[in-house]
C-alpha cells in the first residue's frame, strides 16, 4: 500500500474523531432550566462565609474598650460634626460650658481637681442635732464651697465629735451611712480655711456656718445675703429665709425636701451676682477703701532732717 494514501486516510480519521468528540461534549453539557434563577452562582457566592473587614464601627468599639481598660487616658472629642456608621451626626462641642455640664460633681469629693478658684467663693453648711437637746445644740455634718460660676470647689461630710441624737435627715439630708467616709473636723477646717483665705466669702447667715467650723473670716471680706437691705424687705426688715429669696428673686425652687449644701451655696452666689453692685455699695459704707501709706526708708528720713536744719547767722 502506498504511504501517501495511508497518511491521507489517517488525517481524515483524525478529523472525524475530533468532530465526534465535540458533539459529545456539547450534548453532555447541563442546560439551565427556566425555573432556575439566572444569578444562582451569585447567590451561592453570597452564602459563602466572608471574613469580617474592620469597619468604622468596629474601630470605635475597640477604642472604647481601650479607654475602659485605661481610665486615665485623655478623652477624645469629635469637633468636626462627623457622622458615625449609624448615620447620626455627632454633636459639636465648641464651648467650655457644654463640656463642664458633662462633668458631674460627686458628693464628699473633697477638693475638686477641675474647678478653678477665683476671687469670690460661696459656702454653705449642714448641721445635725447633738447632745440631750438636739433641737438647740448642733454640730457640723457637711460643708460645700462653690466658685463665682457655681462650680463645686469643695464638698465633704464631717464626722461630729459629739454623739448625734438627731440626724435631721428631712432637713439636712444627712444619713448615718454618710459618716462612713466622712472627714474629721480638723481635716475639713484646714482644707476650707486654705480655700477661703484671702477671698471674698459669700453666704447666707454665715455667722452660723463659721461658728460650726470654729474659725472666723475677716468681716471686710464677707458678703452675707441675709443682711442685704433690699433682700431683708421681703421678711419685713428681718432675716429672710434662703428658700424665699431664691423663689422671689431667682425663680428657683430649692429646699423642697432635704437640703443640699451645694445647691444652697449656688443659690447664695446667684443672689450675690444679681445685686453685686448694690452689695459693694452697701459694703463700702461700713468698710471704706483702705488707703495704703508707704513707709519711708531710713535714707529718706535722714534727708528730710538735713533740710530742716538751718544755719545760724553770725
Amino acid at each position: 500500500m502506498d504511504i501517501t494514501t495511508l497518511s491521507s486516510n489517517w488525517k481524515k480519521l483524525q478529523e472525524t474523531l475530533k468532530k465526534d468528540k465535540d458533539t459529545v461534549s456539547t450534548s453532555t453539557k447541563r442546560k439551565t432550566s427556566d425555573r432556575e434563577p439566572q444569578h444562582a452562582a451569585v447567590k451561592k457566592r453570597r452564602t459563602e462565609p466572608v471574613k469580617a473587614k474592620p469597619t468604622l464601627k468596629r474601630a470605635h468599639i475597640l477604642k472604647k474598650r481601650n479607654k475602659m481598660s485605661n481610665p486615665n487616658a485623655p478623652l477624645e472629642t469629635n469637633n468636626h460634626g462627623a457622622r458615625e456608621t449609624t448615620g447620626k451626626p455627632v454633636a459639636r462641642r465648641h464651648s467650655t460650658a457644654a463640656q463642664s455640664e458633662t462633668k458631674v460633681a460627686k458628693d464628699n469629693e473633697g477638693r475638686s481637681p477641675t474647678a478653678e478658684l477665683g476671687k469670690f467663693v460661696a459656702m454653705d453648711c449642714e448641721m445635725v442635732g447633738v447632745g440631750p437637746n438636739p433641737d438647740q445644740d448642733s454640730a457640723l455634718a457637711r460643708v460645700s464651697v462653690v466658685n463665682f460660676n457655681g462650680e463645686q470647689i469643695y464638698d465633704s461630710y464631717v464626722r461630729p465629735k459629739e454623739m448625734v441624737t438627731d440626724w435631721r435627715t428631712h432637713v439636712s439630708g444627712i444619713l448615718p451611712k454618710h459618716m462612713m467616709e466622712a472627714r474629721t473636723l480638723e481635716q475639713v477646717q484646714k482644707q476650707v480655711a486654705e480655700l477661703i483665705n484671702g477671698r471674698i466669702l459669700v453666704g447666707h447667715a454665715l455667722r452660723n456656718d463659721l461658728d460650726a467650723l470654729l474659725f472666723s473670716h475677716p468681716k471686710r471680706d464677707i458678703r452675707d445675703t441675709s443682711k442685704y437691705p433690699p433682700y431683708r424687705k421681703v421678711a419685713g426688715g428681718g432675716s429672710p429665709r434662703l428658700k424665699v429669696l431664691a423663689s422671689e428673686f431667682l425663680g428657683l425652687d430649692i429646699q423642697g425636701g432635704a437640703h443640699s449644701s451645694v445647691e444652697d451655696a449656688r443659690a447664695t452666689m446667684l443672689l450675690y451676682r444679681r445685686e453685686k453692685d448694690g452689695f459693694e455699695k452697701e459694703h463700702a459704707k461700713k468698710w471704706p477703701v483702705r488707703v495704703v501709706v508707704e513707709k519711708e526708708t531710713g535714707e529718706d528720713q535722714k534727708k528730710k532732717k538735713k533740710k530742716k536744719k538751718k544755719t545760724r547767722k553770725r
